[in-house]
């Protein structure tokens, strides 16, 4: 289970004190409150995403009766930023290759595909701050230690993130089942971003949109489609292959 820290004062402490965060929670009725004014600045600027709910809803999710309306999830690992994604390859002198999530919930699914991006070499992860399951403690555990080794970047806007990718000369490919190439078929060598939808969703209609090209994972049978998890490490591993055969 993640660290809750409960109350306003010890919140801002964390934030002030650069404490990886998850995400705050905060009563409706302290909109106008001072204090949490303060909380919203440092959230807003370290991009931590803040929930209002009735206070009701954050008692229920408190450890004490001293929560004054404020909540914080800790985070098992520190974010990094894009930009730092961003620089690894030029570091590296290798071509970018990045995973990008659009909304996984799971922590189970987020935490085997760390580990498996740390075993096929991709530089880092990319995941949504909200709708989306962050760096906890069951991820952590899921990853097998390699959340301590593959960068996770927590961006606000994937279709945004897609964009600046692109920017960057970088190859985005979103895997859909209604692809019309498959997946082996894509020239990984060049510097590429997999896009990976949620479970159950798929990609969300404005990040198929933004993809460069869609691909499919072929299968056949009754079964329409594969675990997150699962299909990206699939897509991972073909990556790792064409990188490295000679």
């Amino acid at each position: 289970m993640p660290e809750i820290i409960s109350g306003k004062n010890p919140v801002l402490e964390a934030l002030k004190a650069g404490r990886p965060l998850n995400k705050i929670l905060l009563s409706k009725s302290l909109r106008n409150d001072a204090a949490i004014a303060e909380i919203l600045r440092c959230a807003r600027d370290r991009g931590i995403p803040v929930e209002f709910l009735e206070r009701q809803a954050i008692d229920r999710q408190s450890l004490t009766n001293t929560n004054q309306g404020v909540l914080a999830y800790t985070a098992s690992k520190d974010y990094v930023t894009l930009d730092d994604l961003l620089a690894i390859p030029k570091k590296t002198g290798e071509p970018a290759l990045f995973c990008v999530l659009d909304g996984i919930e799971d922590p189970m699914n987020l935490g085997a595909i760390l580990r498996t991006a740390g075993a096929t070499g991709v530089q880092g992860v990319i995941v949504r701050s909200r709708r989306a399951v962050g760096l906890t403690a069951v991820v952590a555990k899921a990853s097998a230690g390699a959340i301590e080794y593959v960068p996770v970047a927590r961006v606000a806007n994937i279709a945004e993130t897609i964009e600046k990718l692109k920017k960057n000369n970088i190859w985005v490919i979103g895997i859909d089942m209604d692809g019309k190439t498959d997946f082996e078929k894509v020239d990984f060598k060049l510097p590429s971003a997999i896009v990976i939808g949620g479970e159950g969703k798929g990609l969300s209609p404005l990040v198929r949109k933004r993809c460069d090209t869609i691909a499919r994972i072929p299968m056949k049978g009754q079964i329409s489609s594969l675990n997150a998890s699962v299909a990206a490490a699939l897509v991972m591993y073909a990556a790792f292959r064409q990188r490295t055969s000679p």
